[in-house]
């Protein structure tokens, strides 16, 4: 009976601890809202670049931000401008000291900043201040002023500009055009073609004739030439040009042709054939003709023949064939002994020190020996005797 009490007393206990945080946790609630919405009705204003470089007669440009957490208009100014300048705030193409910030979206407001010559180089600290309904935001700004650099265009190429090939050969050259002044030029790209050439001006790969540059940008160009025809040597200068209105860069560029040899591989009136006698030895004739544009040097001349076969050269190695002309040489071909008449194959190189191998093919018939033929007419003739004797002989028995 005595456990009613004491729980009475504990429930009574409860409701008074109760009754003793409330208050507290209605107070903690209280000021967590009200510090939501001192963070909510905040005035901010921003801008992405706060700090620029410019030089003396240029205008800065800025776009503003401002955000708030009410409804309100807000005013604007400028502190800290030097003498001299002059700050304009625009919004729909209007001057404006002022913009309406609503909840539901930023507002937005160009600034406008213009100097001249009066301010010398050097950084100049400003302060964007935002007043709006009891509250003020500020955004420092940080203006360096230099001296302007002149416009210039400046075309340039590492190394030589002469590039060296063959007659169909194609020309490259790599060039740098930049601008080096602070002003954004449009500018466009021409080369002079040589005769009987074609010129063409790449950037990245691209074919182009017109290039924007911003202030301090160069770019890697790119020059192909390419022959339309077989060029004689010598060389063809061209010129490569960059104009970008009153302002040209030029670049003169060398294509030389250098000439090439070239080699031809033939028997007499252009034959690949002759005649030889098993055993016996034949004289060839050879034609080596350089129908190219330059010498050809250290010639050397090997074979390659039938089994059994021999070949030798009254001159193996020629040291030049000019261009134009051309050199005759004996080859010495000799079949075996016991070669089989018919038709065979001897192969006749020719291999520049400095260009690649020419060969010719020549089909060599073979006759046997008359010696041979004598020697067989003599055998048949033995036989008939031999024969005659014997049936005389024994044919009177």
């Amino acid at each position: 009976m005595k456990r009613q009490p004491v729980l009475s007393i504990l429930a009574a206990l409860l409701v008074i601890v109760s009754l003793l945080a409330a208050p507290s946790t209605a107070l903690a609630q209280e000021d967590t809202t009200e510090s939501q919405t001192v963070q909510a009705d905040e005035l901010f204003i921003f801008t992405p670049y706060p700090s620029r470089t410019i030089g003396f007669g240029e205008q800065v440009n800025l776009t503003l931000t401002l955000r708030a957490g009410k409804a309100q208009v807000v005013r604007l100014a400028v502190e800290g401008l030097p003498e001299g300048w002059t700050a304009t705030f625009r919004g729909a193409n209007q001057v404006v000291d002022a913009v309406f910030v609503d909840t539901s979206k930023d507002a937005t407001v160009d600034l406008r900043l213009e100097n001249t010559d009066a301010a010398g180089p050097g950084q100049y600290n400003l302060t964007v201040t935002a007043t709006g309904d009891g509250e003020v935001a500020e955004l420092p700004l940080t203006i360096t002023l230099k001296d302007k650099l002149p416009p210039k265009l400046s075309l340039t190429i590492d190394g030589t500009n002469i590039r060296r090939g063959g007659p169909d050969a194609t020309f490259s050259y790599t060039l740098k055009l930049k601008n080096e002044g602070d002003e954004t030029l449009m500018t466009t790209v021409t080369a002079v073609e040589p005769k009987n050439m074609r010129v063409t001006i790449k950037s990245a790969t691209q074919e182009v004739t017109e290039l924007e540059l911003s202030p301090n940008e160069s770019r890697n160009l790119t020059v192909d030439v390419e022959p339309l025809l077989d060029l004689e040597s010598g060389q063809y200068p061209f010129t490569v040009q960059a104009v970008a209105g009153d302002l040209s860069a030029e670049l003169e560029l060398i294509a030389e042709v250098v000439g090439t040899g070239k080699l031809s591989l033939s028997g007499v009136d252009g034959r690949l054939s002759g005649d030889a006698v098993a055993g016996e030895e034949t004289n060839l004739k050879l034609i080596l003709s350089n129908t190219g544009t330059a010498s050809l040097r250290g010639v050397v001349l090997t074979s390659r023949e039938p089994s059994g076969w021999k070949v030798s050269f009254d001159q193996d190695q020629i040291a030049e064939i000019p261009a134009g002309q051309s050199v005759e040489v004996t080859a010495r071909v000799t079949p075996p002994d016991n070669a089989i008449a018919g038709d065979y194959v001897v192969t006749f190189n020719a291999k520049p020190i400095d260009s690649r191998q020419v060969s010719a093919d020549f089909r060599m018939t073979v006759r046997t020996s008359t010696l041979w033929g004598v020697a067989g007419v003599g055998l048949i003739a033995l036989a008939v005797a031999v024969v005659g004797i014997v049936v005389v002989r024994f044919g009177r028995r």
